[in-house]
């Protein structure tokens, strides 16, 4: 089968090459899907340099969510049948023709999503839904976060709104507020303008921050302590300046302030089968309804691998990239 492989860590574009591979066989607990669409993901890329918690065995096939059609069952899967359309996220070996998966981390798509969004739908926005509830944020709160206009970003804001809560989303362009805004999110900030944090302080009023969801680390994860509210938390997901997280220990101290990482991939994988088809449910329902918008930048053919991990692609996407195998 055709697939994205490589064969050591390294730039995406230097090591990913289209290889022909054999199709895998699902073991007992497994079903094999037949792939209409695969997302890109940035921590796909970081898997690819070496640079993920997760580090697969040589060669290896890229990608780690997708869409697709259920062809091959295990002999043990009770849930799920051949023929069924798919999501799957948290998975390996998506970038190709046929990848196998867990029954667990397989989630049925209604007709309702069309490909693009459901080969989107599990992976950012489940991991945005999670955080809501790792930081148990709820109704009338308030949580910031940075790197606002990513896919978690986006997904965070919208998703909590949904649920009453109030985000404070945190940029450091114009063009990245006009993205914000074009997708019907409020409280939108840039880090570009001088006054930014009072700007911060004006949203809130007498109100406070409960917590704070960091992906930039140095200097930005104090940014967001100095405003967070006495008791707060700050939940590190990302790590995007490549530089450790920079804390006065004096906000952390005077606040109380509780710091927590957050790996959504893991706890994606050790979550129970209820609880994440759960809040699968409630994704399906957001997107249904408009709550949810996950726009797509652009769409590559399998064969043009290199196109679609390419860094000027990916850092000026203003949606996600999928690929077409």
């Amino acid at each position: 089968m055709r697939s994205a492989t490589y064969d050591h860590f390294g730039k995406p574009t230097e090591v990913l090459s289209i290889g022909d591979r054999p199709t895998p066989e699902p073991k007992a607990n497994e079903v094999r899907v037949k792939t209409i669409l695969a997302s890109i993901h940035n921590h796909d890329l970081l898997t690819i340099r070496g640079q993920y918690g997760f580090k697969p065995e040589m060669p290896a096939i890229g990608g780690s969510e997708a869409v697709g059609i259920i062809d091959a069952v295990g002999s043990d899967v009770k849930n799920l049948k051949v023929g069924q359309r798919v999501a799957a996220a948290s998975v390996q070996a998506t970038w190709a023709e046929y990848f196998v998966a867990v029954e667990d981390m397989v989630f049925p798509m209604p007709d309702s999503l069309d490909d693009e969004m459901a080969a989107q739908l599990i992976a950012m926005p489940l991991s945005a839904l999670m955080l809501i509830e790792f930081l148990e944020l709820k109704s009338g709160q308030w949580v910031i976060h940075n790197a606002a206009n990513g896919a978690v970003g986006k997904s965070l804001a919208m998703l909590a709104a949904a649920r009453g809560i109030n985000t404070i989303n945190v940029v450091r362009s114009g063009d990245a507020i006009e993205e914000l805004k074009a997708l019907g999110i409020k409280h939108n900030i840039n880090t570009s303008d001088d006054d930014w944090k009072d700007q911060v302080k004006a949203i809130l009023g007498d109100e406070k921050i409960s917590a704070a969801v960091d992906s930039i680390g140095g200097e930005s994860s104090n940014d967001l302590l100095a405003l967070l509210g006495h008791g707060g938390t700050l939940a590190s997901f990302g790590i995007m300046s490549g530089k450790p997280m920079v804390l006065n220990p004096t906000h952390i101290i005077f606040k109380q302030a509780t710091i927590k990482g957050f790996w959504g991939s893991k706890i994606s994988q050790e979550m129970s089968v209820e609880n994440k088809q759960r809040l699968v449910d409630e994704l399906i329902e957001r997107a249904n309804n408009g709550n949810l918008k996950l726009p797509v930048e652009a769409t590559f053919d399998l064969a043009d691998i290199l196109k679609a991990v390419d860094g000027k692609m990916q850092s000026e996407k203003n949606g996600k990239v999928l690929l077409k195998p």
